[in-house]
């Protein structure tokens, strides 16, 4: 399974892209997308989905992961960050991807082991994680570190899923 984790930003939205196999991860390709700050957020916000959407077309992920916005001291930048984070959802909704959204912190710990890590200890686990993968920068590390963290739940999950259905198939057999 292949999945783009995307660290949305108004000035630069960084995505990353791994693949699963197994118990693997394996770095795709990483990058950010950092349309022209004089210009009005419209603009801005048409150039983050052309750059999302040419990414999505290029690599072709199975599945999206998004972190999520916190709301910070200065409402402006908040309600900024949000319309890039929704830029980046509508990107991925309108080629098909299943979408999750994770906050900071999960992302952070399921990378790092804490979820208060800071982000040069997020940068270094991710380039230990993906060994050999020339990270193009902070919004690429926390891309690919959203992509990690849901690539560990995907796995949880379909363990789940896979479990639940082998009770429910031996409970019928019964």
């Amino acid at each position: 399974m292949r999945v783009i984790g995307l660290d949305p930003g108004l000035r630069r939205t960084g995505w990353g892209i791994v693949e699963i196999e197994d118990n693997r991860l394996r770095h795709i390709a990483n990058g950010a997308i950092a349309p022209e700050t004089a210009a009005e957020i419209a603009i801005r916000l048409m150039h983050l989905h052309e750059g999302i959407s040419a990414v999505l077309r290029e690599f072709m992920p199975h599945e999206a992961a998004v972190e999520e916005t916190l709301a910070n001291r200065n409402p402006t930048s908040t309600l900024k960050l949000g319309m890039a984070r929704g830029t980046a959802l509508l990107s991925a909704a309108l080629a098909g991807l299943p979408t999750t959204e994770y906050l900071p912190m999960t992302v952070k710990k399921a990378v790092v082991g804490t979820g208060h890590a800071k982000k040069e200890q997020v940068a270094m686990m991710v380039g230990r994680l993906l060994p050999g993968c020339d990270i193009a920068g902070p919004d690429a590390a926390d891309a690919l570190a959203v992509a990690i963290c849901h690539a560990h739940s995907a796995q949880s999950t379909r363990r789940w899923g896979a479990a639940a259905a082998r009770d429910a198939l031996a409970e019928s057999a019964r």
